[in-house]
């Protein structure tokens, strides 16, 4: 397994020994220390470490950060069993919250202050795991291939008038699995096959690459529509290069199912819970409590572009360009629940 050189390392596998740093997030000098929580995430933006220290300022509490891949942390942490020096498991996606609960990674946390902040659709039913920010996964188009009254849900992405002109990601992407898995909540396993295939016939090529690399393809003309994630275009207008900016200029973005008897957009989350074997189990309910926090909220959704999961604070100004929009209310750990069923509709219908 390969783990970022700003994590930190282990002495052995299941160890409950020390972290010795490569980066922690450690008090000032002359602050009361009230602890430490060992975080293993698999959030890749470098702009979290000040969200991190933010925390440690506030609390007194050093953040000792494990990151790597999301997969081989769960990995990690089926290895390293109840002897693992993790307290908090943090990820993107719901699906993938949903696999490390299944592995038992989590333990119930019962905050009030969670619950009162966090909609429900946005956590786990039993506090296993709590959404602290938000995603949308909307349709970006080429504003001048495209016109936006070309487009209207989900479902008409299979229809034949964007036959050859919809860019996604590969069926063993976490996105396009969960999407799929929303629309078995939806439709069920039958509608959504059906679904499925009119979508393939509608690529404009086999996909490749993330969700950038949709966008682009986009904005070249490969394609019209693009399957993508809100936060990666604000990228682009964020840029110095001028080639950057003009693949922003050209590209719209749609909120899918926005109809008065539509079920909404499909939102995903990145979430954290608390891992069974904590040993730091109350630093890490009040890591938690503090990323549902204002200031936590506030800046995910401006220093990553993301949206929050509370109501009522501030979004990025580009990404406030993109407009208000009703959010799916399906509780996103059904996204998992109905993963394994997407995967092999995806396989049966050719979305490689």
């Amino acid at each position: 397994m390969k783990f970022s050189r700003r994590s930190l390392l282990i002495s052995g596998v299941g160890s409950t020994a020390a972290f010795a740093a490569t980066q922690v997030f450690a008090p000032k000098r002359g602050m009361a220390q009230t602890g430490e929580i060992n975080l293993y995430s698999s959030r890749h933006y470098n702009t979290d470490d000040k969200l991190y220290q933010q925390f440690t300022e506030q609390t007194g509490i050093r953040v000792n950060l494990l990151e790597g891949n999301a997969d081989e942390l769960l990995e990690r942490l089926k290895a390293e069993g109840d002897r693992s020096p993790a307290d908090v498991f943090m990820t993107v996606d719901a699906g993938r919250l949903w696999r490390a609960d299944q592995e038992g990674v989590f333990a119930p946390v019962s905050s009030s202050a969670l619950d009162e902040r966090i909609p429900e659709s946005l956590r786990h039913p039993d506090g296993h795991w709590f959404g602290v920010s938000k995603r949308a996964r909307v349709l970006m188009y080429n504003k001048d291939l495209i016109e936006s009254s070309m487009l209207s849900t989900y479902e008409a992405l299979a229809d034949a008038s964007l036959r050859g002109k919809v860019l996604t990601r590969s069926s063993s992407n976490i996105y396009s699995q969960s999407l799929t898995a929303s629309m078995i909540s939806i439709h069920g396993a039958a509608d959504t096959e059906e679904w499925a295939a009119g979508l393939v016939a509608n690529f404009a090529r086999q996909p490749e690459g993330n969700d950038r690399a949709q966008i682009e393809a986009a904005a070249a003309g490969i394609g019209g529509v693009a399957i993508a994630n809100t936060y990666y275009l604000p990228r682009y207008a964020k840029d110095e290069d001028p080639a950057k900016q003009e693949i922003f200029k050209k590209i719209g973005v749609f909120f899918p199912n926005q109809g008065d008897d539509e079920r909404g957009t499909h939102v995903n989350i990145s979430g954290a819970g608390v891992v069974k074997s904590a040993p730091n189990r109350d630093n890490a309910v009040k890591f938690l409590e503090f990323l549902a926090s204002d200031n936590a909220q506030a800046f995910f959704a401006q220093g990553n572009n993301e949206y929050p999961v509370v109501e009522g604070i501030p979004i990025d100004p580009v990404v406030g360009e993109f407009g208000t929009f009703k959010a799916d209310t399906l509780n996103v750990n059904q996204l998992g629940e109905n993963q394994a069923e997407a995967v092999r509709i995806m396989d049966r219908v050719g979305w490689v």
